[in-house]
């Protein structure tokens, strides 16, 4: 029998993992057409709260303004929702 006794290892916890404040493209509908959508405008409207390590925009739902978006991650199925309303997306 050893001397020692070891705790099992229950997981993996990576301290250099990002964290992305996350938006989904039907919550852009709340700005209005032409606005440039930022950190601030996104916590301005109570979409996110924290900026974590930036903000990313998932495809879920539609859109249906032209807006320029300024994130720092944008999921393809979203950039390409927001290029076909006419908008722009810039990635910081």
């Amino acid at each position: 029998m050893p001397l020692f006794r070891t705790m099992p290892k229950r997981g993996f916890k990576n301290i250099n993992r990002k964290e992305y404040a996350i938006v989904n493209l039907a919550d852009l509908n709340k700005f209005e057409e032409g606005s440039v959508v930022d950190f601030e405008s996104l916590k301005a409207k109570g979409l996110v709260k924290k900026q974590l390590s930036g903000v990313k925009v998932l495809g879920n739902g539609e859109l249906n303004v032209k807006l320029t978006v300024k994130v720092n991650k944008v999921s393809e199925a979203a950039k390409s929702a927001i290029e076909a309303a006419g908008g722009t997306v810039e990635v910081i």
